[in-house]
């Protein structure tokens, strides 16, 4: 029993930060096996479970996830029960047509391997390349041409500020 539960830890923990990683396909198999590890009907078999309602909206597995959340509202922990309500009504909300120009595609993070430096995105800016310096540099500024002039705008905004002041003290508010 003592093992059940080390065993429920490690994969409710694993399942967890893989879910907040973008591995949402390796964050439901770990939680599924969390929820088997555990009594469904105490409180942390209920937060595993509404983890795994998230986990199986995330990755794509919508019919799960409303079974599961339907279950859960009448789960004997009130908790579990209102948030499971409340996650079940966003759940259901119908889907707004948005034009795709709208959409931002967001990749699945799990596909990329983290020791391949080939499948790392970045700038390809480095300090090494002098060529890609000059680029990033920003041009010199002629200061004949910058217009230096006071426009007095500081002077009338404090002596605004300090008629106001005045006449809040005058007056006693």
């Amino acid at each position: 029993m003592t093992n059940d539960k080390e065993q429920f830890r490690v994969e409710y923990q694993t399942g967890k930060a893989t879910f907040e990683r973008g591995d949402y396909r390796a964050a439901v198999k770990h939680l599924e096996k969390a929820c088997t590890l555990i009594n469904r009907n105490s409180r942390v078999g209920g937060e595993a479970q509404m983890w795994l309602v998230t986990a199986y909206e995330a990755a794509g597995q919508q019919t799960e996830a409303i079974a599961l959340g339907q279950q859960l509202t009448k789960h004997p922990d009130l908790d579990i029960r209102k948030q499971s309500t409340s996650l079940l009504y966003i759940l259901q909300a119908p889907q707004l047509k948005r034009p795709e120009e709208w959409m931002t595609k967001i990749p699945d993070l799990g596909a990329i391997s983290e020791s391949d430096p080939r499948d790392r995105r970045g700038s390809g800016v480095t300090r090494s390349n002098p060529s890609l310096k000059k680029q990033i540099e920003p041009e010199a500024i002629d200061l004949s041409t910058v217009n230096t002039k006071d426009n007095q705008f500081i002077w009338v905004a404090l002596v605004f500020i300090a008629a106001l002041v005045g006449g809040l003290l005058w007056w006693g508010i």
